[in-house]
């Protein structure tokens, strides 16, 4: 199934990250501002009950072992739930991040799928921001199901390191 449309026009490679609000497991507010310093690899995800954003998240867990990089997997999910795939998964180096609330990954980054079945949830997608906010690599799978581009991005992650 290719990838649906999203709602606006992803950030890309070059622009500064726009505003990005989110909400931990522990359902506390957090944002990508206060991440200014670390570079971050941002995961959108359509949600981690399902079999393909899984295996992602699993993949960033394991390959960020030791990267320096903050890895933020992010989805309309309840914090619950993804706190409950996290525990159950042992997922240490990904930090799960909920839309919901603000939905700033949907409507101010455009991510949100704009129709069909998966209609409002967040499309497959990747940015890697530098320290000082701009995104330096982004990719968008082209297919819904596809897994992404884990030495891309990761090597992206490393050149900013």
């Amino acid at each position: 199934m290719p990838q649906p449309s999203t709602i606006g026009t992803l950030p890309q490679v070059g622009t500064a990250a726009p505003q990005l609000r989110y909400v931990k497991q522990d359902r506390s507010n957090a944002d990508l501002a206060s991440l200014k310093g670390d570079v971050v690899i941002l995961l959108s995800v359509p949600s981690l009950d399902t079999g393909v954003c899984a295996t992602e998240t699993r993949t960033f867990n394991q390959k960020a072992v030791g990267l320096g990089a903050k890895v933020l997997v992010m989805s309309m999910d309840l914090p619950f739930a993804m706190k409950r795939f996290c525990d159950t998964e042992g997922i240490t180096n990904v930090e799960s991040a909920s839309d919901f609330r603000f939905r700033d990954l949907s409507e101010k980054w455009g991510a949100a799928i704009a129709e069909g079945p998966m209609q409002a949830v967040t499309a497959r997608a990747v940015w890697v921001i530098d320290r000082e906010g701009i995104i330096r690599y982004h990719e968008l799978t082209p297919e819904l199901g596809s897994e992404p581009d884990y030495d891309a991005a990761l090597n992206a992650a490393k050149g900013l390191l």
